[in-house]
């Protein structure tokens, strides 16, 4: 045998701990056909720096579509379906870098994917710039060993082999058909060259994560050993391995046959339908006979079909796929919602989920049985939704399972009519939906039944839209997109429905209150900056009390929300507003020269709008406006207290009664917003911080002109003769 080794690589990611599935970094992996070996190579780093402490990493894989984690342990929506996610942990303590190798031996080919988070998130929000967090990367490299002239097996036709040794097992592989309803593999003629009883393991299928449904069967002794599938996976390639367990220097001689038992299916007038979908969407062909020439012949159909049903192992319904958006999908029954389903065979759905772009959201499917249609009181509508092939034999078993694959079953009755099945990151492949009707006395009650059960099927990004208190988010990982929902208020889990801590109505509305109401504390330095005539500064007030009101109505995360316009608009303006206040109001502190406080004002506006354009969030857009004011400031201080001769500002009650507060608040301020603000007490922390700063600025502003009376703006709107002063000379004149 011809093995090729391949190597596949991906970009070290930087990991985020977890909060939603956003914060989870994903990978995603090809494995080809004929692989034998798979071999992840896990590298995990973090920085050198002292914020860089001991760390535990959470690895998770899976086959067909992105892993279903759960790390905070909270509810999954009702009716959904999950099963663990197969996942190591990666420490990262005294050494700055860890290497873990993950071995698995004949894995199935197709898609793998990995996710890589760090713990829990702790919910403190940072400002950007204040704290520097320690970087822990991650990258995930795969290694493959494919044998390149794997031998095919035929069915039906018997193969001989031969065993080198046991640490050479034997690989072969076989094409299942489509409609296989069983598959059974033999080994026989076994010979070793020793001329000793044969000690064999035989392995059938791959390995997939997070569950494998490998079949296994030790064969000892000279007799044929085989070993029956019951609905193998269909239209793909079957992997069987066969490993000697005797002696180490033991050749084994033997003989392989595998067969197929076909299906024979049945079809519900899907040519018909097929036409008459033409004709709804084109109009009606000329010549047709009509309507009633199309219902005769449906009549003699539906007669047909109905004198085979006991010759076919299964209904087929012809379903369309019909492609919405992104990882949207719906699916549309050509003869209408309702499907007839009998005890005789199983009526079968096939749900095209292959595409490779289908996996990163949630199937949907919705059962509704029409209790008019069942003559019988106790009978059941079984059904089963599972992956690769459907499963045939609902009315003998009422096992939802088939060879390589746990489906998901689904019934519905007269007494509960409905049903709803979640499937969350569907695997992808061919998704079937089988339906039979089952009587609790036996299938010869049944035989002349028949329900009519509505289907809605559909592929959606999330579940009802992440509900009320959830954003459904579209992640990238290169070309591939998935889904997730990130939860407000309180609210988790994997759609918002896990309501263990979210916030009441009642307390959503205090919130919404504290956060808003407490920029009215803006009212008091508006009102003194009126009283000293800075009608200027008075303006900006207003304007950041005006915006910090509204952006905060319309940031909140439940159900008291108010948007007067776009939320960006609002959050770029609140921030826009909060700067600006503090560099007029240091401005307004250094006591400069009317014309260049004026021409200082509208630059610092221009520059720091500039740069919060460029980044939001960054702590030098408040830290640089503000350091630049304060160098000013202190320079016109001490050029004024050269001047004079003696300490700016000279008064001393100044200092006790106005500086010494202000600056006072305005540090308490700032510590609140750069160190104790997390998620849960946000909006009572950040009130606090409005209630400081509006404070401080009432208690910094500059005492009035000693020429300027107080409330001398009002002054200025009255149209009559007045006394004009000169500032510089000390001059009266009339006008």
């Amino acid at each position: 045998s011809l093995y090729v080794s391949e190597y596949f690589s991906q970009s070290a990611q930087k990991l985020s701990f977890y909060s939603w599935y956003g914060n989870a970094k994903l990978f995603h992996f090809h494995v080809p056909e004929d692989t034998v070996l798979l071999r992840w190579l896990l590298q995990a780093s973090r920085g050198k720096g002292p914020e860089c402490t001991n760390m535990e990493i959470t690895v998770h894989f899976r086959y067909g579509a992105p892993p279903v984690i759960n790390p905070l342990g909270t509810r999954f929506p009702a009716n959904a379906t999950v099963r663990p996610s197969y996942n190591i942990s990666i420490t990262l303590s005294s050494a700055v870098q860890n290497t873990t190798f993950v071995n698995v031996t004949t894995p199935a080919a197709g898609d793998w994917f990995i996710a890589a988070h760090l713990p829990e998130a702790a919910g403190r929000i940072e400002v950007k710039g204040f704290s520097t967090p320690c970087p822990y990367m991650f990258q995930a490299d795969m290694f493959v060993l494919r044998l390149t002239d794997m031998p095919v097996l035929e069915p039906g036709v018997a193969m001989p082999q031969t065993i080198v040794s046991p640490a050479k097992p034997l690989h072969v592989k076989v094409f299942v058909p489509k409609h296989a309803a069983g598959m059974r593999f033999e080994l026989r003629s076994c010979v070793t060259s020793e001329q000793k009883a044969c000690a064999m393991r035989v392995v059938l299928g791959s390995i997939t994560l997070p569950q494998s449904f490998q079949r296994i069967v030790t064969c000892t002794g000279n007799v044929n050993c085989s070993l029956a599938l019951d609905s193998p996976p269909w239209e793909k390639w079957l992997q069987i391995m066969v490993e000697s367990l005797g002696a180490a220097n033991a050749s084994v001689s033997l003989e392989v046959l595998a067969s197929f038992t076909a299906c024979r299916p049945g079809s519900t007038s899907s040519f018909l339908n097929f036409s008459s979908l033409n004709q709804s969407q084109t109009g009606p062909r000329p010549g047709s006979t009509g309507a009633a020439g199309s219902s005769t012949v449906s009549t003699r159909e539906t007669s047909r079909n109905a004198s085979d049903q006991r010759s076919f192992c299964l209904q087929n319904q012809p379903v369309v796929r019909e492609d919405l958006d992104v990882v949207s999908v719906r699916y549309r029954l050509l003869n209408s919602p309702s499907v007839p389903v009998n005890s005789l065979s199983p009526t079968l759905l096939l749900l095209n989920l292959n595409t490779g772009m289908d996996s990163g959201g949630s199937l949907v499917v919705s059962l509704l049985l029409n209790k008019t249609s069942v003559s019988l009181a106790n009978a059941t509508v079984v059904a089963c939704v599972s992956a690769a092939s459907p499963v045939l034999s609902l009315n003998a078993t009422q096992s939802c399972s088939t060879a390589f694959f746990q489906g998901y079953p689904l019934s519905v009755r007269t007494s509960s009519a409905e049903a709803m099945l979640i499937v969350l990151y569907p695997q992808t492949d061919d998704w079937f939906l089988s339906l039979q009707l089952i009587c609790p006395k036996g299938q010869g009650e049944c035989n002349a039944a028949e329900a009519k059960v509505t289907v809605f099927a559909y592929l959606t990004p999330c579940f009802n839209d992440c509900g009320p208190y959830g954003q459904c988010s579209l992640l990238r990982r290169h070309g591939y997109l998935y889904a997730g929902c990130s939860c407000k208020a309180g609210w988790g889990g994997w759609s918002c429905t896990d309501d263990t801590k979210a916030q009441s109505v009642g307390a959503q509305n205090l919130a919404t209150l504290l956060l808003t109401l407490s920029n009215l504390m803006f009212l008091p330095a508006i009102a003194v900056a009126v009283y000293r005539y800075y009608l200027v500064e008075a303006s900006v007030y207003t304007y950041t009390m005006f915006f910090s009101t509204f952006y905060h109505a319309c940031d909140q995360p439940g159900v008291a929300v108010m948007c007067i316009m776009d939320y960006d608009t609002l959050q770029y303006c609140d921030f826009l507003g909060s700067v600006v206040s503090i560099w007029v109001t240091i401005l307004c502190m250094s006591r400069v020269k009317k014309i260049l406080k004026y021409v200082l004002f509208v630059l610092g506006t221009l520059v720091i709008a500039m740069s919060l354009q460029l980044d939001r969030r960054g702590v030098w857009n408040m830290m640089g406006p503000c350091l630049f004011a304060l160098i000013i400031m202190i320079a016109a201080w001490v050029y004024h207290g050269v001047k004079r001769r003696h300490c700016y500002p000279s008064s001393w009650k100044r200092w006790v009664f106005y500086l010494l507060p202000g600056i006072t608040l305005a540090f308490i301020a700032i510590s609140v917003y750069a160190f104790m603000e997390t998620n849960e007490n946000y909006y009572y922390t950040h009130s606090i911080w409005h209630v400081l700063v509006a404070c401080s600025v009432a208690f910094l502003l500059p005492p009035r002109d000693k020429h300027k009376k107080p409330w001398a703006w009002s002054q200025k709107l009255t149209c009559r003769y007045q006394i004009c002063q000169n500032d510089r000379e000390e001059l009266y004149a009339v006008t």
